[in-house]
């Protein structure tokens, strides 16, 4: 199967499917020197993972993921203090399935030869016939993108220490929108939302926080570990702390549910979303994601522009548009109005407007990039559809029994925010590269 790589300096590859032993990013290009922890990518990863609320798909995956190559298993040089540092090989990061039972294959064997409208299963058996990984939709699974945030994490890790910011939120779900906010205040919100999220996460607090799995530990000790929290995590999750509404939004000044920064807009959404669920059928949104700290001139032109690198996140499950700056609202502006005007103030180039979304020519401005991505209602609902046998040719009627998201815009936020991160640090790499080669062309 080609088409599960992506980038040209930092690079990543993925594998793994929905119901096979589970899924692994392979990253090239992150620098040596990191100090990388399963529990941090963890903390980005329990974001998107099902079962963690009322939106979310009932499977109870913890997506607890296992650093396998691209560190030092210890000092290079007794005392060194490099020990858990990435040392410049490809990074590798194991994500195994741990919530697969032959209840839920089952499922899937009683409704795989009538195709669910929506999903990639028909396509995906006429291109790989009869042994297509059809079992909870393989690759072509919403499990993929745990390894999208994973891979994002690390390039994420990378931009911070350069100051640049890569953060996201649901705008919009279910028809019910965010109202405009300011990016700093977006930005303090959905860091406070992070934390809420590890403080509540049973598998963060008992797992990593508790030290039951810990970076002195071998692969195989971590499996081994592993294998024991397979048969624990009803036990696990019934141990988490209670989401109190109430109580969170006092703490943290967040919904205990969904990543937006307006309470009173998330509370409207959720409601809206179980609403419909309660008649069997879905409901889509969209997410913001905001890039804050970049330099001037990121991108290449024609075929890399950054803007047509970050229409790429069509390649995430669900995404049905990639919008930039105004998107598709442009067509109601005059050139006049949708111009971002410049001025020079105190020596810095001032931007009267960012209807680009930080990117002209393909090019970064040095602008906030701010774009936005559009997610399809989950295809997987509990109402007749038709269909057909896809061995037969003969029509059929389907619905859902198999574990599916009320939404999915409240999972998928994430995904899209670790992969901007993902296509950023590839850019910014050639830049720097680009820049420092012409600076020392052009030396006298």
């Amino acid at each position: 199967m080609i088409g599960c790589h992506t980038g040209r300096c930092f690079q990543v590859t993925v594998a793994g499917g929905s119901y096979q032993d589970g899924l692994s990013t392979i990253i090239q290009g992150n620098p040596p020197g990191m100090e990388i922890l399963e529990q941090e990518i963890y903390g980005d990863m329990l974001l998107r993972k099902p079962g963690a609320d009322e939106l979310s798909s009932p499977r109870k995956e913890p997506d607890l993921p296992i650093i396998y190559s691209g560190i030092n298993a210890a000092d290079t040089v007794e005392g060194a203090g490099n020990k858990n540092h990435t040392n410049g090989t490809p990074l590798t990061i194991l994500i195994p399935n741990l919530d697969r039972h032959f209840i839920h294959i089952k499922q899937y064997q009683d409704t795989n030869r009538t195709p669910r409208p929506g999903h990639a299963s028909y396509a995906s058996f006429l291109k790989y016939g009869p042994n297509d990984d059809a079992i909870g939709a393989g690759m072509f699974s919403g499990r993929y993108t745990s390894t999208i945030v994973a891979a994002g994490y690390v390039a994420k890790k990378v931009l911070r220490k350069l100051g640049i910011n890569v953060f996201s939120y649901v705008k919009e779900a279910a028809g019910v929108k965010c109202p405009q906010m300011d990016p700093s205040t977006i930005f303090d919100c959905t860091q406070r939302y992070k934390q809420m999220r590890c403080d509540h996460d049973p598998f963060y607090q008992q797992i990593y926080v508790s030290g039951r799995i810990n970076p002195e530990m071998r692969f195989l000790e971590k499996a081994r570990i592993f294998a024991e929290i397979e048969g624990q995590i009803d036990e696990i999750r019934d141990k988490a702390p209670k989401m109190d509404e109430n109580q969170i939004a006092e703490k943290y000044g967040v919904h205990h549910i969904l990543c937006c920064p307006d309470l009173q807009a998330a509370k409207e959404m959720v409601k809206t979303c179980n609403a419909i669920t309660k008649t069997g059928d879905s409901s889509g949104g969209v997410v913001e994601i905001m890039v804050t700290g970049t330099p001037v001139g990121l991108g290449e032109p024609v075929f890399s522009k950054l803007d047509a690198e970050l229409g790429k996140m069509l390649g995430i499950g669900a995404i049905k548009a990639v919008e930039v700056g105004a998107g598709v609202a442009v067509k109601d502006m005059t050139g006049h109005q949708c111009n971002d005007q410049m001025r020079s103030q105190d020596g810095k180039v001032i931007f009267d407007s960012n209807n680009a979304g930080g990117i002209t020519g393909g090019l970064s401005t040095g602008q906030d990039i701010i774009c936005r991505v559009t997610v399809k209602p989950t295809p997987t609902i509990d109402k007749d559809q038709h269909t057909i046998d896809k061995y037969t040719k003969e029509n059929k009627a389907l619905s859902a029994i198999t574990r599916r998201d009320p939404t999915i815009v409240g999972r998928i936020w994430p995904v899209a925010e670790n992969y901007t991160a993902m296509v950023i640090l590839d850019n910014l790499m050639g830049h720097y590269g680009y820049q420092t080669i012409k600076d020392k062309y052009n030396q006298k």
